[in-house]
């Protein structure tokens, strides 16, 4: 007794909390969401921050404008909270050349979460303007939700890392239901579930049976670890034939795979590690068909790089093809200085020719680009990368062929990270490789969650993933997400496996984000039909 009356008294403090105390709670709320993503998968979390978050908005009616300004500065204060310690690894990028970027150390530390707690904000005001006083307040914020999420991953070039769908991700019965309706309609459900538990407070002033919510969600979390253990056991990974995979992860510093005096220390280390014999079986390169190095391997323009271009000849045996990240010269007049280029992916034969190149569509911004990139340098500002106007983006995303094996779909680093960018419907590869450098961001918890999400684009699209980091987390995921084969972060090493069969299209791989619409549709129209029938009676 004594115990429930302390929680009631702690529930009705949040309802009535305000000024700095509301900041506070939802900061807090905030930073502790933050551990539902990788490496650490706590999602239950949410099941106590989500509630807060509700009586948070519920509580916001006593400010003016029907409480929307208040919702909103809320949502901010938990959207600061949520993105500091879930991103505070973009920080580590700042420190590889610290003389000249350390001092942008704390706006990018608190920036950028700042900036993107502002959708947060909206989610929450958007919430609260279509408010209920019953169970279907947690329907609002689910959809208001997803759709902030959503717009987060497409204004100004978007960035949707860390979106709530993935509290849902892990463990991996739990994240098959990506393959019905992406991350998107899994961001609807998290958020619909885990805020579930506000309704246990509504009692008989806001509805009978205040526990029909938290009911239907964890009866919605049972269907959906049955429907992921049925569909694991019905998908055993498969193996393409005669294609086997070996993945050479340098562990190099940053300064050294930037730095062209390094040319020779770098090649002669990719040589010798791709080349490595990884057991008593194994005859190092020979034993395979498709030799993987990372994104942006080299400090040179490889293919003007007539040494670098014959060693790599000199080391491929008949049959093996080489797949590499690579900065890439635009075509220019003879004796034009390049001063721009493309993050490339080349496929080299073993003859020393080039297959074919892929050029990455989707830049990093500040990374890869600057915003208004000419007016910027002027004023002295420049990328981390530094290449001076910025890179070139690519034309478009395509599948790239290879010779022996199936086709593949390049994605260069974060490009991995949109969902909805992936893979086409109407020209389906055979699965798909993700070269990165998560070097940038040192031994922290970003890699992590760079392969969670890169493992979440396999189960959607139903194809297996490939992934080759500089520094870890490279590993090889089937077409349900099951990680086969990987090396750790800050390993140096290679990583041989057989490549994964894809399985057949999936519902998300053919309808897109379509059902996750419908839901956030279907969900605001329940919201507005409960406020109608309220107001009319």
């Amino acid at each position: 007794m004594i115990a429930a009356e302390k929680l009631r008294g702690a529930i009705l403090a949040i309802l009535l909390a305000w000024g700095w105390k509301r900041a506070a709670i939802a900061l807090v709320a905030g930073a502790l969401s933050a551990l539902a993503m990788a490496p650490f998968n706590a999602w239950p979390v949410l099941f106590l921050t989500l509630p807060v978050m509700v009586w948070l908005i519920d509580g916001a009616g006593a400010g003016r404008w029907r409480g929307v300004p208040a919702a909103a500065l809320t949502g901010w204060w938990f959207g600061l909270g949520y993105f500091v310690p879930g991103l505070y690894w973009i920080g580590y990028a700042f420190l590889v050349d610290a003389p000249t970027f350390a001092w942008l150390l704390p706006f990018a530390v608190l920036g950028l979460p700042a900036y993107l707690a502002l959708f947060t904000a909206f989610g929450f005001a958007l919430a609260r303007l279509i408010w209920t006083r019953e169970g279907t307040r947690v329907i609002a914020l689910a959809a208001s939700l997803t759709l902030s999420e959503w717009l987060r991953g497409q204004v100004l070039t978007g960035f949707p890392w860390n979106a709530f769908g993935y509290a849902l991700t892990e463990p991996l019965a739990l994240a098959q239901t990506a393959s019905l309706i992406g991350l998107w309609g899994l961001t609807f459900l998290s958020v619909a579930i885990f805020a579930s538990p506000a309704t246990l407070i509504d009692g008989g002033t806001r509805g009978r049976r205040p526990w029909i919510a938290p009911a239907l969600a964890l009866a919605l979390l049972i269907a959906m670890g049955i429907f992921g253990g049925v569909r694991l056991a019905l998908q055993p990974t498969a193996l393409v034939a005669k294609v086997k995979l070996r993945i050479m992860q340098p562990n190099l510093q940053q300064d050294v795979k930037f730095n062209y005096a390094a040319k020779a220390e770098v090649m002669q280390k990719y040589l010798a590690l791709s080349d490595r014999a990884s057991g008593p079986q194994s005859t190092g390169v020979r034993d395979v068909s498709i030799l993987i190095w990372p994104e942006s391997a080299f400090p040179f323009f490889l293919t003007r790089e007539a040494d670098a271009m014959a060693q790599i000849a000199e080391l491929l045996p008949r049959g093996t093809v080489l797949i590499t990240g690579s900065v890439r010269a635009p075509d220019l007049p003879p004796g034009v200085r390049a001063t721009r280029a493309y993050n490339s992916i080349y496929v080299i034969d073993h003859d020393g020719s080039v297959v074919s190149v892929y050029d990455k569509v989707h830049l990093v911004p500040f990374g890869e680009f600057l915003p208004f990139q000419d007016w910027m340098e002027k004023l002295g500002f420049v990328q981390l990368t530094k290449v001076h106007g910025g890179f070139i983006a690519g034309a478009r995303r395509r599948p790239m062929n290879l010779p022996n094996a199936p086709r593949m779909l390049p994605l260069i680093c974060y490009e991995a990270i949109f969902p909805g960018d992936v893979a086409s419907r109407d020209d389906r590869p055979g699965w798909m490789i993700n070269l990165t450098n998560d070097g940038w961001f040192g031994n922290s918890t970003g890699p992590y969650q760079h392969l969670q999400q890169a493992r979440v684009r396999a189960i959607e699209q139903g194809l297996p993933m490939v992934r080759a980091a500089n520094t870890g987390v490279s590993a090889v995921i089937d077409p349900v997400g099951r990680i086969i084969a990987r090396l750790g972060l800050g390993v140096e090493g290679v990583l041989d496996a057989n490549l994964p069969s894809a399985i057949a299209p999936t519902v998300y791989a053919r309808l897109g984000d379509i059902p996750a619409a419908v839901m956030v549709a279907a969900g605001l129209l329940v919201v507005l039909r409960r406020r109608v029938i309220k107001r009319a009676s």
